[in-house]
């Protein structure tokens, strides 16, 4: 959306955020001179377990830079969304650092809101930015420089019960496809033992529902929009897809599937009440972590489920960045770099535990000993997912965008939204897929058509 229009949208839902959450105490600037003399650090971050991990060990940088001091603003991921980007693209001064992802970093960095990196990275002595995954890499970058830098990088793929299948002489193959995965579901959905055949994102937002259900469209042959920015929403193939997705959570999935995202399932999926979950591979570390999760060594993770496509995993990465309006940058990049450093994922490995590594950013994490050992059946499939993820060629024809989970434009955030709310209703039984998508088409029709717009 025009860049007015989005900063009216969002101004109204920062400030409530800031009204109503403790944790951003203060919305209306954090960076700043500390009460010690220092420079204060404001950091905004989405409130996943890897990032709580990061504020847990933010004492550790602090003892080690006394005259920097960190501040966070945590918030859940579509309340994060919003406030971050209300902030960036109105000029802001309320954040130094600011996590964000490949759907951001590109598209902001073109805009000209976020500094580049690249400099401080290579001169930075051992930060090593080669070391990062190429594909994480290359789409944290803008015209070949790093505009953000990886927390944490991923794919998608299935998790299942390693037991639960044994349990029922089921064979869990290395590359399923999605009838498989729905015949498996209806086999180990047991709702007497309170076991759901498989856990699916449902809540609304298109980081939420959306995610997953992107990739199920790409691999059934569905796309958002032809070459010539027609919308395609309410094709057979998209309707199929859809369908199948909403029937398979409806049918098989967890309680209260129009309510559950990431953290929903990481917690239900931990606690032994699902058979199956597909979601992003970074859930590994959840899952088998003794002190967050039930069934360590008892999940199995093959490929993301496939259709009429030979790989359907996302692409992602939650990164940080440094806005161009931070006036604390020197101390912004000296905490980042910290964070996403090779010295970091070590600390946590030592720390907090090896499972709970952020995955999926740098090479060298997969070379670490006691990693590999925990690692030994996700890091193959986590590193295969991101290897083979193709955000230029996500479907099976061609688009005039890029991404998996994602389309590469600004309007997505607001088109995303407001379809993932059209098949949360499916989901909830409030309306049909047919009328969902028909809704979905009349919003997408509109985008598409300022796309076409000469100048474009």
């Amino acid at each position: 959306m025009a860049r007015p229009l989005l900063a009216r949208r969002v101004r109204g839902v920062a400030a409530a955020i800031c009204a109503m959450s403790p944790l951003a105490a203060g919305c209306g600037g954090f960076g700043g001179v500390g009460s010690g003399g220092g420079t204060t650090v404001a950091v905004a971050v989405v409130a996943n377990p890897q990032m709580k991990d990061m504020e847990a060990l933010t004492p550790y940088f602090e003892r080690a830079h006394p005259d920097i001091r960190v501040r966070f603003v945590t918030l859940p991921e579509n309340q994060a969304r919003q406030k971050i980007t209300e902030s960036v693209a109105t000029g802001g001064h309320e954040f130094d650092v600011v996590m964000i992802s490949n759907y951001e970093t590109p598209l902001w960095a073109r805009n000209g809101w976020l500094t580049d990196l690249q400099g401080r990275a290579d001169r930075t002595p051992g930060y090593a930015p080669s070391d990062f995954i190429a594909p994480v890499r290359a789409a944290l970058s803008y015209r070949g420089h790093l505009y953000s830098v990886p927390f944490y990088g991923e794919s998608s793929f299935l998790m299942y019960r390693k037991d639960l299948f044994a349990a029922r002489g089921l064979t869990m193959p290395e590359r399923p496809t999605w009838r498989q995965v729905a015949a498996f579901a209806k086999k180990l959905d047991d709702p007497e033992r309170g076991v759901a055949g498989i856990c699916l994102r449902g809540a609304p937002g298109w980081g939420q529902v959306l995610a997953p259900l992107n990739t199920v469209i790409n691999t059934f042959g569905g796309r958002w929009y032809d070459p010539r920015w027609n919308a395609q929403l309410t094709t057979p193939e998209v309707e199929r897809a859809v369908r199948f997705y909403v029937s398979l959570v409806r049918g098989h999935g967890e309680p209260g599937a129009a309510n559950a995202g990431f953290t929903e399932c990481a917690t239900h999926f931990a606690q032994g009440k699902a058979a199956m979950w597909y979601d992003a591979t970074s859930a590994a570390g959840v899952l088998e972590d003794p002190a967050s999760s039930r069934v360590v060594g008892r999940t199995g993770y093959v490929a993301a489920p496939v259709e009429r496509t030979a790989w359907s995993g996302w692409l992602y990465s939650w990164s940080l960045g440094i806005p161009r309006t931070s006036t604390h940058q020197d101390a912004a990049w000296t905490f980042m770099s910290w964070a996403t450093s090779r010295e970091y994922i070590e600390l946590v490995g030592r720390r907090l535990g090896w499972s709970r590594l952020p995955p999926g950013s740098r090479y060298s994490t997969y070379a670490l000993p006691r990693y590999r050992q925990i690692a030994r059946a996700f890091a193959g499939p986590t590193l295969q997912g991101i290897r083979h993820a193709d955000q230029r060629r996500p479907t099976v024809r061609p688009v005039p965008y890029t991404g998996v989970q994602f389309l590469d434009i600004p309007e997505f955030q607001d088109l995303g939204t407001r379809v993932s709310q059209q098949v949360n209703a499916a989901i909830s039984g409030q309306e049909s897929v047919r009328t969902a998508l028909a809704q979905s088409q009349r919003y997408a029709r509109t985008v598409g058509r300022d796309q076409q717009r000469p100048g474009r």
